[in-house]
């Protein structure tokens, strides 16, 4: 095995996890709430449908590697509303949409033994990365959960599709993450991510060493590529890619 000198993390169901629709449930409360204030009656049915057409809109971008953002989101619902909005009451929506992820009002999850991952490869001398496709929650709020769990010190870059502009497979996120570990060969770096289409493909076609988590999310998609290696928990990943942590001096 060729020596690994960094290692990349996607962020959603790799390094971070939520609630199954928390945020969507948070998104949903606060419009339908801003909603009712302004005085506009609607079924929650109703307004579910509309958010359901914004993320298949969003999937449909993010196939199509178009950037598709929280504020692009909101938007399109509001056109599918059925009804117009006054612009102070429209823009108050648009902000809510975009505030649901924010560190403190919601809680996402660090992934079991990660943190402890992380610091073990820190040890060992690896830089290390995370290689996002942000949805509705900017980068800037994913940051900062990442700093309220004390992990985000321990990265040496981060490659976010909402200020890269690009998503993965491609290779325009991966080079960006690339040269900001210091530009080490693709050979050399891991990249570790649970979805096929994206991580795994995105890793192998850059020559990356290609690393499918599946402790929170075990993608089956065929016939998406399979990665080098598949691990379900973080303990294992340090020595499946030949990383140990150096000797303490006796």
């Amino acid at each position: 095995m060729t020596a690994i000198e960094a290692v990349t993390f996607d962020f959603w169901n790799t390094l971070v996890y939520e609630l199954r629709g928390e945020l969507r449930g948070r998104r949903l409360e606060a419009w339908s709430g801003l909603l009712e204030e302004a005085g506009y009656a609607l079924e929650r049915v109703q307004l579910e449908a509309v958010f359901d057409g914004a993320w298949k809109a969003y999937l449909a971008s993010w196939h199509a590697n178009e950037q598709f953002q929280a504020a692009q989101a909101a938007e399109h619902i509001l056109e599918n509303l059925g009804f117009t909005v006054p612009d102070d009451v429209r823009a108050t929506l648009v902000q809510a949409f975009g505030d649901a992820g924010a560190a403190g009002g919601v809680e996402l999850h660090l992934a079991d033994g990660v943190e402890e991952c992380l610091r073990s490869l820190k040890d060992a001398g690896i830089k290390l990365g995370i290689i996002c496709d942000v949805g509705f929650t900017p980068s800037s709020m994913l940051r900062d959960h990442l700093i309220r769990h004390g992990v985000l010190p321990l990265f040496d870059h981060w490659s976010f599709s909402d200020e890269v502009g690009a998503y993965k497979p491609s290779p325009v996120i991966f080079e960006h993450a690339i040269e900001g570990l210091g530009g080490p060969v693709p050979e050399r770096v891991a990249h570790v991510g649970d979805i096929r289409r994206t991580d795994v493909a995105g890793a192998l076609a850059m020559g990356m060493v290609s690393v499918r988590y599946t402790g929170i999310e075990d993608d089956d998609s065929q016939p998406e590529p399979e990665a080098h290696h598949v691990v379900d928990h973080f303990d294992r990943l340090p020595a499946v890619l030949g990383i140990t942590r150096p000797s303490s001096p006796q």
